[in-house]
């Protein structure tokens, strides 16, 4: 009896601890994300942007990049939209309008009217969705979610953005990682 007893502690022990190995990931070059950073955010499923077609206020408006990372707009149907800037974006819809002899002479501007979300989850304050409002540093979205909690890990976070295929762990502080839009911050349990 003792010993199933035993067995079974033993049992619910491993158990209860199997899901609490934390994965290994890499450190990311903070300068170097920063520097990829400032090449320009590019446009991905559920961003917001404002299509002019000058002259043309019947193929003027806003769209939401869908999850197919395509715009649909009127006479040219899909525009492809994830991994652009908004500056290709418009070259691509001008390409469109002009090849099939919709717009003579077209004149595009692509503006961003808001980006996706990024997320903070985690050992802070407010977990959850945050808009993204331009260049943000790693600090700066901790405390947008209320800052740490005294039990969190101060020293470095999990940072997963889709270019990187997964997460990465990031050092917080100086020089301080620039967010960007769609990222998953996970402040996890200090192990002291």
């Amino acid at each position: 009896m003792v010993r199933r007893s035993a067995t079974l502690v033993a049992l619910l022990a491993m158990t209860a601890t199997a899901g609490c190995a934390t994965q290994d990931y890499p450190f990311v070059d903070v300068s170097e994300a920063n520097a990829r950073s400032m090449q320009g955010t590019r446009l991905d499923a559920g961003d917001k942007v404002r299509v002019a077609v000058f002259d043309e206020p019947s193929l003027t408006g806003d769209y939401e990049v869908g999850s197919s990372g395509s715009v649909t707009l009127p006479l040219i149907s899909d525009v492809p939209a994830a991994g652009s800037t908004p500056q290709q974006m418009a070259d691509a819809i001008t390409a469109k309008l002009a090849q099939g002899g919709y717009v003579l002479n077209p004149r595009v501007a692509v503006d961003v009217i808001s980006y996706r979300p990024f997320y903070v989850i985690g050992e802070v304050g407010k977990p959850g969705e945050y808009t993204f409002t331009g260049e943000m540093s790693l600090l700066q979205g901790i405390a947008k979610a209320g800052g740490f909690t005294t039990r969190a890990n101060k020293g470095t976070v999990v940072v997963r953005r889709k270019s990187w295929g997964g997460g990465r762990k990031v050092p917080v502080g100086d020089p301080g990682l620039i967010i960007m839009p769609g990222d998953t911050i996970t402040v996890n349990e200090s192990m002291l």
